[in-house]
């Protein structure tokens, strides 16, 4: 089967209902309850670091990055990060993940924060947050509690919370 290439390029209003339907599709309608889909119920995504992956005129792909609070500190909640089964395994994640990290870097941003397999994320420069440093209003697996410091960054320490619309 010949692989459909994809374009990134930042997410539009318009991709919002493909985004919703990606999002359903992959977290299903439990995704409401998770603690990291509540951080980011109503805090506004970046538009300046939200991206989806395009092919054709599917949107096969979806990255988006919400502004938070980590004690007082300004801080991005990654996610979600969403691709369709039709493009699984085709590298689109990744190149949606390095778009999205290279874009918050450039905008001075210095701590994401993440709840995520370390495996797939580490290599994008997340790591683990050291245990009790960093505290959610939910429930989270430890072990899936990862950050990435950019431009320098400290380590945070604090309660995560929605943060303000840039």
């Amino acid at each position: 089967m010949k692989q459909t290439p994809w374009v990134i390029r930042p997410e539009d209003i318009t991709d919002n209902d493909a985004i919703e339907a990606l999002q359903a599709e992959a977290f299903g309608p439990g995704r409401f309850a998770r603690t990291a889909f509540r951080i980011r119920e109503g805090v506004p995504h970046r538009p300046d670091l939200s991206f989806v992956g395009v092919a054709g005129s599917q949107v096969a792909g979806s990255i988006r990055l919400s502004p938070v609070l980590i004690g007082d500190a300004d801080a991005l909640l990654l996610g979600p990060l969403t691709v369709s089964p039709d493009f699984k395994n085709r590298g689109l994640g990744k190149s949606l993940m390095r778009t999205a990290m290279d874009a918050a870097a450039a905008a001075g941003d210095r701590v994401v924060l993440l709840v995520g397999d370390a495996p797939y994320y580490s290599p994008f420069g997340f790591q683990q947050v050291p245990f009790g440093r960093v505290t959610l209003p939910g429930p989270v697996d430890p072990a899936r509690l990862l950050v990435a410091l950019l431009n320098d960054g400290d380590m945070p320490n604090g309660g995560v919370r929605g943060g303000q619309e840039p």
